[in-house]
């Protein structure tokens, strides 16, 4: 068969009928999930020059040096500004605390060009508005230091939303695009080494220009203006995607770049808005599709036909669930996710099976009673989760490591499906 004959079957896989979808079932209680100041663990490697100042108690501090592995030799690129009792208590004025730490800290790092200040549960529950001494600071260090200023609070947002307020934050300081002609946006922070395989493949393409929300340099975030077409590389970025077309910009509507089929999917979207001839971008991804399918059939014996429960926890579970049904052979008992945003993930829900339950929000009792009476062979939740489950006698995946690891794209096809086996596997030679 030729390279061209799956992609078409691909694009024209049609969909399930709308009755035969169960209704979203929105769920509302206690959740289990980390807080949004967790982007920062791979934001602070993407924007080399930038810094993120966090303004938050010990515990905040302790979250991220956990997180990051950061050892007390290095100079990361972010830390915190920790609130202590007499700012809680009013006997200080926090204003005045915070200039004092961001002007220390710009005269110790003068090649810090960008700053983010933020928020966290103590300074949001002490009503600091870090927005107002953003633009403060940012007036204070004009021509050094841009400075800017986004919520990553627990009280509002999941982890990887972290990301998506920080781009959000970003949007409306882009420079402006006056140049008449069309140009394409990858929106979300990719590891470099797949968004250099993303952006040689469009350059092969012939698609040109491609900018990337965020740049690797603070001074080289990409013009936005009505000529712009947008793809975003990751589910989580609604708020992003609001503001880029607030700017004028127009998504285009696409799988997410999760195995062969997302991938081609997305690359497609770009080619056909870009009048790029069909089989022009059949040739240039041929060899790169043929790859991905034969390094996901390495993991396809252990996955085909096992039963996997997603607890919400990124964002990521609707389009990995539809990888692993079509692409893998995997049954999903139930996609939880913590926000479900219909318009972005339209695409993705028409590939799921017909009848995959579906939940929105989080209610961690109710839904581990449903882990407990399906039984599934491979759960895919919180760290907080994954230790009882195991001690349950239940496989889990950590969802974390599928925001941290390198899953995008066609060279990252095989080891997405490894992410799921490996766990199976393990499972496998510990039974006696």
């Amino acid at each position: 068969m030729s390279p061209s004959a799956p992609l078409a079957i691909a694009r024209c896989a049609t969909a399930p009928h709308a009755a035969e979808r169960p209704p979203v079932l929105r769920e509302r209680g206690q959740r289990e999930v980390f807080c949004g100041l967790t982007g920062i663990v791979w934001l602070h490697r993407k924007i080399q020059d930038a810094f993120f100042l966090v303004v938050g108690s010990r515990t905040c501090a302790h979250l991220l040096q956990s997180a990051a592995g950061v050892m007390v030799f290095a100079e990361p690129r972010f830390a915190t500004a920790i609130i202590e009792e007499r700012d809680l208590a009013g006997m200080a004025d926090c204003n005045d605390e915070l200039d004092r730490v961001v002007d220390r800290l710009l005269s110790r790092r003068p090649d810090i060009k960008l700053l983010f200040l933020v928020g966290s549960c103590p300074s949001e529950v002490i009503k600091l508005d870090l927005s107002r001494a953003a633009a403060r600071l940012s007036n204070k260090h004009a021509g050094a230091t841009r400075i800017l200023a986004y919520s990553g609070s627990g009280i509002e947002t999941t982890f990887t939303e972290g990301e998506d307020a920080c781009l959000a934050a970003l949007v409306p300081d882009l420079p402006a695009d006056r140049s008449g002609a069309a140009s394409l946006l990858l929106v979300g922070a990719l590891p470099d080494v797949v968004e250099d395989q993303f952006l040689r493949l469009f350059a092969a393409l012939g698609i040109a220009p491609v900018h990337v929300l965020p740049a690797r340099r603070a001074g080289a975030m990409p013009p936005v203006g009505a000529n712009t077409r947008f793809l975003l590389a990751q589910p989580f970025l609604g708020e992003t995607a609001r503001a880029l077309e607030n700017r004028g910009a127009v998504r285009l509507d696409a799988l997410f770049p999760f195995g062969a089929d997302g991938t081609t999917d997305w690359l497609h979207a770009a080619a056909t808005a870009f009048g790029i001839e069909e089989m022009h971008f059949r040739r240039t991804v041929a060899k790169g599709r043929a790859r991905a399918k034969r390094a996901i059939a390495h993991a396809a014996d252990r996955l085909a036909g096992k039963r996997v429960f997603f607890l919400p926890d990124s964002q990521l579970e609707i389009p990995l669930a539809r990888f692993l049904a079509t692409e893998v052979g995997m049954v999903p008992v139930e996609v939880g996710t913590p926000y479900l945003h219909r318009a972005h993930l339209a695409r993705e829900l028409t590939r799921l099976p017909a009848g995959t339950p579906i939940s929105e929000g989080q209610d961690v009792d109710r839904q581990l009673d449903r882990v407990r009476a399906a039984r599934p062979d491979l759960t895919v939740c919180g760290l907080g989760l994954a230790n009882p489950l195991e001690a349950e006698g239940l496989t889990t995946k950590w969802a974390i490591e599928l925001v941290f690891a390198p899953i995008h794209g066609f060279d990252q096809a095989g080891d997405l499906a490894e992410l799921f086996a490996r766990p199976l596997r393990r499972r496998a030679g510990l039974t006696v």
